[in-house]
């Protein structure tokens, strides 16, 4: 009876967070999802620095297969943030029945999204590796990628699950499941790759095997001790083509958004290839791995937006929206601005991380490099991220999609082609293509959502 009293005191806690002061709840929510993150992408380090070691090739078999892997990450972060934006909806307007269903909901196209895309990927996935200009890589890539993306149901499952207990402002759980996957992936990871000597299939082993214990651990807490806001009862269960469409109208474009850049880093490869050949490629797939370590305080921040935003948009408190718009581009701005000047003053050091080895020692120039250059580009994507999550917390994914498609295909790759082919700076011109055309983007972006919340704001 204890136990039920406290579980129900802390439930209450964290939807009254989520609903009241926005900037302390940014704060609140903000900080494990950069700490979850941080997890992530240690997680994600712990492959390229291990597989590194292996040489060029493998490191660049990693890099043909990471657009592709961001497509199945971006499916589950979509289901996970449309499952964060409608049941923080239906909190924000008092409807727990209808955030009940919005659970069940996620769960079943979780499934069966699942099980879709993991069929498509394993039949064609050499042609499209080779699609992407993978060719001496194609056997290395092609081993890593069928054994990642055969387990590919535990990424949905754990973004998706993820997302629900966000959704209430349960942020620590997620963050413990993502701290024990994180330090098994570490584990495993030399042990498969040296030990075993497995290569580059010890490492995607490695990934599937602590995937798997995140998606135990967060099956548990949702569906077997029930102590979470949401609940799942087949009696209560009501299926309804309104709430997949609620779900997908943020999931969809979420997913494109995802599908979206991971064209655009094809794009980006095979202008790397034709520039400077597979080395080109292994150097920004172990660049972008720390560029992507220093957006994780702003995506975290936004992610807690789409939460923090949804529950004051289904509340129809377009003040605290507004809020909750500026308080986290400034406090994204603030942080990157910190976490770029340390990329920029130690990327010598950071470099040496990824060139250990006698076959990589000499990319550490030009990894380093490439560092330095992405310094400005840390600066702008706060504003991005932000307008994107306002925009999915308010179930408008498509405009959030909209504002994607205009950074990426028309800004980076335009900016990408022209300096490095039309102005022939070569490979650094597609970095700064990068710093050029995303910056732009964000900017656009961020005037864009601001516009939006203040005519909510006077029409209300």
């Amino acid at each position: 009876m204890n136990s039920e009293i406290e579980n129900s005191k802390g439930v209450d806690q964290r939807i009254s967070m989520v609903t009241g002061e926005p900037k302390k709840a940014i704060r609140v929510l903000a900080i494990p999802m950069i700490i979850s993150m941080f997890l992530i992408m240690a997680y994600n380090l712990a492959d390229s620095i291990w597989v590194a070691g292996l040489g060029p090739n493998a490191l660049a078999a990693l890099g043909f297969i990471n657009p592709l892997f961001m497509i199945v990450i971006g499916l589950g972060n979509g289901l996970g943030a449309g499952a964060t934006s409608l049941i923080a909806r239906c909190i924000g307007a008092k409807n727990k029945e209808g955030a009940d269903n919005a659970a069940m909901h996620s769960l079943i196209l979780t499934i069966v999204v699942s099980a879709v895309i993991t069929v498509i990927l394993l039949l064609f996935l050499k042609e499209i590796l080779l699609l992407m200009g993978a060719g001496v890589t194609i056997d290395l890539a092609m081993e890593y990628g069928q054994i990642v993306f055969g387990g590919l149901i535990f990424f949905i499952f754990s973004n998706v699950a993820s997302g629900i207990l966000r959704a209430e402002g349960d942020v620590n759980r997620p963050m413990y499941a993502i701290a024990a996957t994180t330090v098994l992936n570490i584990i495993l990871d030399p042990i498969f790759i040296y030990y075993f000597g497995w290569g580059v299939s010890g490492a995607a082993w490695a990934t599937i095997l602590s995937s798997s214990l995140s998606c135990v651990v967060l099956f548990y807490w949702l569906l077997l001790k029930r102590d979470t806001y949401v609940s799942f009862s087949r009696e209560d269960f009501k299926a309804s083509w309104n709430v997949i469409k609620n779900i997908l109208m943020v999931a969809l474009p979420a997913s494109i958004e995802s599908l979206v850049m991971s064209i655009l880093g094809v794009i980006l490869n095979l202008m790397l290839v034709v520039t400077g050949g597979a080395e080109a490629v292994a150097v920004y797939t172990a660049g972008w791995r720390v560029v992507m370590m220093a957006m994780i305080p702003p995506i975290g921040i936004g992610t807690a937006a789409i939460t923090v935003g949804g529950a004051a948009y289904g509340a129809r408190n377009y003040k605290n929206l507004s809020t909750v718009l500026s308080y986290s581009a400034k406090l994204g701005v603030g942080i990157a601005v910190v976490t770029g000047l340390l990329s920029y003053v130690f990327a010598g050091n950071i470099a040496t991380i990824f060139t250990y080895s006698p076959e990589s020692a000499f990319m550490a120039p030009s990894i380093a490099a490439f560092l330095q250059v992405m310094f400005l580009f840390y600066l702008t994507v706060p504003l991005g991220i932000t307008a994107s999550s306002i925009f999915q917390g308010m179930g408008k994914g498509f405009t959030s999609l909209i504002l994607t498609i205009l950074r990426e295909v028309v800004f980076v790759a335009f900016f990408s082609y022209l300096f490095a082919f039309t102005l022939g700076f070569g490979s650094p011109g597609v970095w700064w293509g990068i710093v050029v055309g995303g910056g732009l983007g964000c900017v656009v972006a961020y005037i864009w959502a601001t516009i939006y919340v203040r005519r909510l704001k006077r029409n209300y």
